[in-house]
């Protein structure tokens, strides 16, 4: 989800450096420029799959985030404000565009979803506090983690995985407060203990992270700073060795939301209140800008990515005041585990 969650939760319905580096070849030789200029970024208009929901009259609204490729080939997504009896999950098959219903329960507001490489399962954030993982075929859910982490409740956003299939989540809290009031974590949940540790607090509403192909750093985007940040972790994913902030987007009434991370590092951001995907390469900058046509659709925020691992297919959740949709676009490189759902 998105900070934008924070504010929907007042719904009742809804349940409860840069471095730079100048070589001078001798005394007499004139150091070699660098270029200060930034780069410009490529253009791409993303394509209409389906619309994949209506606005709910219960909630009077929709919002799709999550979307990850499952074993079967599917596109899981979860609908964070469908009420009790809807479906909370959905699969698409991107070919027949075909979707069904996986999963529904009467409590949760689910805002995102990736596939454990420990067991397979589904894993779910629910913004309310909890964990819950089910089988592909939306079976056999199971409370993975629930309660306060810290002393302190939990505001489950968004989810990554490490190699080990340990999981390491975005705490929210304070989304709803304003932005002066950082009070999110960055939070690691042992995969198989299910033991929780703050990694840390003080965040403005941590929102996406995702890692670098390698697993050797961490993106974690703050949603009510508009700021990226980079971390580079303890060999035993316990503790945050080094950490700074990476990159600052400039995005008007948009904030920053869910992110992706392609073969080639390229890091791939969604927003809330804004209709686009911007892609920034490991320097920081802005290389791709992938719009969303919005006229006569309503559609205003672009939250969360996938890319099918292996292959260039991107998918972007949509939503607006008049539904749901998924667009497809080309990433720049192929889809690996860290752009597929969180």
């Amino acid at each position: 989800m998105k900070p934008a969650l924070g504010r929907r939760r007042t719904m009742s319905v809804v349940p409860a450096a840069i471095v730079i580096i100048l070589a001078l070849s001798s005394c007499t030789a004139a150091a070699p420029s660098l270029s200060t200029e930034a780069p410009i970024p490529s253009k791409e208009t993303a394509t209409e799959l389906l619309r994949a929901t209506s606005v709910h009259e219960a909630t009077g609204m929709t919002l799709l985030e999550g979307p990850t490729v499952g074993p079967d080939g599917d596109l899981y997504i979860v609908d964070v404000t469908a009420p009790a009896g809807s479906p909370k999950v959905i699969a698409i098959d991107p070919g027949s565009r075909e979707q069904r219903s996986v999963y529904t329960d009467n409590t949760s507001a689910f805002t995102s979803a990736q596939f454990s490489p420990l067991d397979g399962r589904l894993y779910l954030t629910d913004f309310l506090g909890s964990i819950v993982s089910i089988t592909a075929d939306g079976k056999d859910p199971r409370v993975f983690f629930s309660g306060p982490v810290g002393g302190a409740p939990m505001n489950p956003d968004d989810i990554s995985f490490d190699q080990a299939g340990n999981l390491y989540i975005t705490d929210s809290t304070g989304a709803q407060d304003p932005y002066w009031k950082p009070q999110g974590r960055l939070v690691r949940i042992d995969g198989r203990t299910a033991e929780a540790t703050v990694l840390a607090h003080g965040l403005p509403a941590p929102n996406g992270l995702a890692f670098t192909p390698g697993f050797d750093g961490l993106w974690v985007s703050h949603n009510t700073a508009n700021r990226i940040d980079y971390l580079r972790l303890s060999e035993n994913g316990r503790e945050v060795k080094t950490a700074h902030p990476a990159i600052h987007v400039s995005a008007g009434i948009g904030q920053v939301d869910s992110l992706a991370v392609d073969a080639d590092g390229n890091l791939y951001v969604g927003f809330h209140n804004q209709a686009a995907i911007f892609v920034y390469d490991t320097a920081g900058g802005h290389i791709s800008t992938i719009s969303i046509p919005t006229e006569g659709n309503g559609l205003s925020s672009a939250t969360n990515i996938a890319i099918a691992p292996g292959t260039t297919d991107g998918y972007v959740t949509v939503s607006g005041n008049e539904g749901g949709w998924i667009y497809t676009f080309r990433s720049l490189a192929k889809g690996i585990r860290q752009s597929n759902g969180g």
